[in-house]
């Protein structure tokens, strides 16, 4: 794809992977795509958008992409992949000096792939720029998973500033330092390696800087059964991610060790309520008419709180359990 790119914007490359689709709204590909369409930044500079797909797609729908959309490339991969292993993948067939991360499940704002390719001009030590995602809040459904899931509501600052973490659905990497650091993989963990990752870089000192104008929406858990084992393995990663982090090799292996562990559930769950009440907060002050859903929307919130606080509990007595399970769920899925 010849570039287009404004000489003061670095050269860039953008990923996206299907593995999401596999529990989410099939129709979630067609609608990131299309809010990418329309960035003030066209797509067209980018020197490759890869589409990792891992068979979660019909043929004719991924034709169908394809001609609507001429600017991305569909690389296969293999079924069953898990979603860090494709965006890794997906990392060393670019060559863009900047590696932009996407899920097939996100819609974009306008400004956001600007947005999160600027800090790097400005400051030539950045390393990692993250954007802002959250979760739309238009029904009762939406109003309950905002109160809960792990995206936080978008923050009123203008200015990037330095952060913890950054959700894979939503950063960027200079190419070469993310191929020498790359996301650690093969952990006993659902959707945690970010989080291990960002504590390794960390012990590094290397920083995460955290973009707020570069916005991203991720869709909500789909149906029931989405719902039920999104939330339980969240508490189950809760543990797995302090057991691993903890350690001070950041060993892929879990160590038992029932005190500290513990203490762990302790305060893993005075920090889960503690952001509940904050998100409450947050959520009806941003807009108090949402209070409209309270009725719908607690109950369902509640839920939430009690699979995540059964995934911890399960995680404690049984490391094992709940990956194993939700791999045979996982497999259901893709064979049906």
């Amino acid at each position: 794809m010849k570039s287009k790119l404004h000489p003061k914007l670095p050269s860039f490359s953008i990923i996206i992977e299907t593995e999401n689709l596999a529990s989410a709204d099939i129709e979630g590909l067609s609608a990131c795509l299309d809010t990418l369409a329309v960035q003030d930044l066209s797509p067209e500079n980018a020197n490759e958008i890869l589409i990792m797909e891992s068979g979660d797609v019909p043929i004719e729908m991924m034709e169908h992409l394809q001609r609507k959309f001429p600017w991305i490339t569909v690389r296969k991969i293999e079924l069953g992949i898990s979603y860090y292993e494709a965006k890794l993948k997906g990392t060393a067939l670019t060559t863009g000096e900047i590696i932009v991360l996407c899920d097939s499940d996100c819609k974009y704002e306008l400004n956001w792939l600007r947005s999160i390719l600027t800090p790097f001009v400005e400051n030539p030590e950045i390393q990692i720029v993250a954007g802002e995602t959250t979760t739309s809040t238009i029904s009762s459904y939406d109003v309950a998973i905002a109160l809960t899931y792990i995206f936080p509501r978008f923050t009123r600052s203008k200015a990037p500033y330095i952060s913890s973490s950054y959700f894979c659905n939503n950063v960027a990497f200079r190419r070469n330092f993310l191929l020498c650091h790359p996301i650690p993989l093969k952990l006993p963990v659902y959707r945690g390696n970010c989080t291990v990752h960002c504590r390794a870089l960390e012990r590094q000192n290397y920083k995460i800087w955290r973009q707020p104008q570069a916005r991203a929406t991720h869709a909500v858990p789909n149906g029931l059964s989405h719902f039920f084992w999104r939330f339980l393995l969240l508490g189950y990663d809760a543990l797995a991610v302090s057991r691993i982090i903890n350690d001070s090799q950041l060993s892929q292996e879990i160590t038992i060790k029932p005190l500290p562990d513990l203490i762990a559930c302790l305060s893993i769950s005075l920090d889960k309520l503690k952001e509940f009440l904050y998100r409450f907060y947050a959520v009806f002050s941003e807009e108090p008419r949402l209070l409209i859903h309270l009725p719908l929307a607690l109950p369902i919130a509640l839920a939430s709180l009690t699979l995540f606080f059964s995934g911890l509990v399960i995680g404690y007595f049984s490391p094992s359990y709940l990956l194993t399970k939700y791999s045979k769920v996982e497999a259901s899925w893709e064979h049906s």
